[in-house]
């Protein structure tokens, strides 16, 4: 006779939005999530850490996992603390979403979540340390608010269209001023851009938050400059330029670090903005090395253009990086920091032709770079070296710099 099995799969329970319900919090997410089950349901948790115990709200649904928020800790962990902003909450401003966490614990779930994306994307065991790179608060250089129909500055809600007025911005820089621009009255529905570089010079810039105007300059100079290591750049409104006011001298070091460059080197500065790197790169190729850079962002090559004007031996080229790799024969280092979704297969593989001796990748997704690793494990080239820095305190997001080299055949 055989037994027959009595076991009847667990049926998955549909949530219903605005229902509270109790969880045990289990592991930090990529995104700034928390995971936590319930009755066979997958539930993204904002505003909690692992292992609490807590009462949720159910903010949406969805087929294969829905999204909550805290409204009561049941059982806090011990690195729980009081946010020190007083929009950082639930129905607050959408920016800071681990004020409520310790700054080491924060760091060690950024660490978590790089070494989770490794192993689930790239297949690969990875540690790493998040280093600090100074205060949580005040560090932001660059900032996008909006202002609501009444012309109040604020910044939108997690998930929402709703503008949250906000009187003060805890993690702006002191030179962007931001508790005495709250005071302005403002053109409704505006996005208004603010950067404050680090040579004393504020600029602000607005433009509507429907249509497809561009942003018009409406106080201060339409080039910053940003003084980096022993060199000055220009940084236009419309370029890019990294948010943590010690994000370049840093970046441009662990670059510098990583990328041996020697002298009369073919450098390839990738995705390569007004020149962060290949200013931090330039006198170590010396007259007779070259530094080719690449971008997309005409604004940024403009910027690039000027602030190479008198070095002979840097190329500035406006446009696809997939597109113009292919016409480049050769490189000994190459330098990319792609935008958030990464460089991608085709860029990899036109990368890894080039033979250089060592690729240095500066990365703010760990989930693309670890794609990426992938990809150039598939293409002859070995992880040597990650560093991770906390640029972003406060939020979830991470910068990482990896630095390839070709497999040593064994």
């Amino acid at each position: 006779t055989h037994k027959v099995s009595s076991v009847v799969p667990t049926m998955k329970r549909t949530l219903v939005v605005g229902e509270v319900i109790e969880v045990r919090i289990e592991k930090v997410a990529h995104g700034g999530h928390f995971i936590a089950r319930h009755e066979g349901c997958v539930i993204f948790v904002r505003h909690a850490i692992p292992g609490e115990k807590c009462r949720i709200q159910i903010t949406s649904v969805g087929s294969s996992f829905n999204r909550a928020d805290v409204v009561e800790t049941l059982e806090a962990s011990s690195d729980r603390v009081v946010a020190p902003c007083e929009y950082s909450n639930r129905n607050g401003c959408g920016g800071c979403d681990f004020q409520h966490i310790t700054i080491e614990r924060q760091r060690k779930l950024k660490a978590d979540v790089i070494t989770e994306q490794f192993a689930r994307i790239a297949k690969m065991e990875i540690a790493v340390e998040v280093e600090s790179v100074g205060p949580e608060l005040g560090w932001r250089s660059r900032i996008t608010s909006t202002t609501d129909k009444n012309g109040r500055l604020g910044f939108i809600g997690s998930r929402s269209h709703t503008v949250i007025p906000v009187s003060n911005c805890l993690v702006a820089s002191k030179e962007i001023g931001f508790s005495e621009l709250a005071t302005r009255t403002w053109k409704g529905d505006m996005r208004v851009e603010i950067a404050a570089s680090n040579s004393d010079e504020r600029s602000i810039s607005l433009m509507p938050t429907r249509g497809e105007s561009k942003s018009r300059l409406s106080e201060g100079p339409a080039i910053l400059h940003e003084k980096v290591l022993d060199k000055t750049l220009e940084v236009s409104n419309n370029s890019f330029w990294q948010g943590h006011v010690n994000a370049p001298s840093v970046l441009s070091e662990v670059v510098r670090d990583f990328a041996g460059v020697k002298n009369a080197d073919h450098v390839l500065d990738l995705y390569g903005g007004v020149g962060l790197f290949a200013a931090a790169l330039i006198d170590l190729v010396g007259s007779e090395g070259r530094i080719e850079l690449i971008e997309g962002s005409k604004s940024a090559t403009s910027d690039a253009s000027r602030n190479f004007a008198e070095d002979t031996n840097v190329k500035v080229i406006t446009g696809d990086v997939a597109t113009h790799l292919p016409r480049i024969n050769s490189a000994d280092v190459v330098v990319l920091d792609p935008p958030r979704d990464g460089a991608g297969k085709i860029v990899v593989s036109e990368i890894a032709r080039l033979k250089p001796r060592t690729i240095v990748y500066v990365a703010c997704d760990p989930a693309a770079l670890a794609r990426d690793t992938g990809y150039f494990l598939e293409r002859g080239y070995s992880l040597v070296k990650l560093r991770a820095f906390d640029l972003f305190p406060m939020t979830h997001h991470i910068e990482c710099v990896a630095l390839f080299e070709p497999a040593k055949v064994s």
